[in-house]
């Protein structure tokens, strides 16, 4: 290992996941005396909190569910001194061991300790850890992202273009490290498709009232 034994990367799993696990959405909707999780689709994340609360509490909410992604995962990188190095630059252990870390947030969102083991669907906490991985999916996440806000202003309807957004993640992971020429691609490429389907999967409700043509648009005024 560079920095890290494997007891303290198994710290920085358990850790980034505990972080992944606050409740942002549930917190800021508790200070306007709303429960977050009976108002609207009923969804902890930043688009029922825009939706309930308006379009402040609803940025700031997104901004702090991307950065309990990004911030335990880069910090987990930097430490053991593998952030911001080259794919394939240090061993494959550490690869997969930050990968873990990755994940951890994602799941710590979608299945929170704080919550009994409920939450939300992961979009935003999904881009943090992503970029937290600097500078393995930079690129592709941040292509993906501009994607998911093309689709957002065309539809308005932010659960379908979060769909889109993550059906696009693995292919743009695998294409931007391909032709980077990194021959450690397939880890990567293998967590950015785990997290895509956990986020399709949990868009399952959504995608069934797109097709009915129920799902609610959101409204850029409020």
């Amino acid at each position: 290992m560079v920095g890290m034994t494997l007891t303290l990367w198994f710290i920085a799993i358990i850790l980034a996941y505990i972080i992944g696990s606050i409740p942002f959405g549930v917190i800021l909707a508790s200070m306007k005396g709303v429960n977050i999780r009976e108002e609207g689709s009923k969804n902890i994340g930043a688009t029922n909190v825009w939706r309930v609360l308006g379009k402040q509490y609803g940025i700031t909410c997104f901004v702090l569910d991307v950065s309990k992604g990004a911030v335990p995962v880069y910090l987990a990188g930097n430490f053991a001194g593998i952030a911001g190095k080259t794919l394939g630059s240090y061993p494959e252990t550490e690869l997969w061991l930050w990968l873990g870390v990755a994940l951890a947030p994602c799941f710590g969102h979608m299945y929170s300790f704080f919550l009994k083991f409920q939450g939300g669907k992961g979009v935003a906490t999904t881009l943090g850890c992503m970029l937290g991985l600097y500078p393995l999916l930079t690129l592709p996440v941040l292509a993906v992202f501009l994607c998911w806000i093309f689709a957002l202003y065309v539809s308005k309807i932010v659960s379908g273009a979060s769909v889109i957004a993550a059906i696009l993640l693995p292919f743009a992971t695998y294409f931007h490290l391909e032709s980077a020429g990194l021959l450690q691609s397939w880890p990567v490429v293998s967590l950015s498709t785990l997290i895509a389907l956990f986020v399709v999967w949990k868009h399952r409700s959504n995608i069934s009232r797109i097709a009915k043509g129920t799902e609610p648009r959101i409204n850029p005024r409020r």
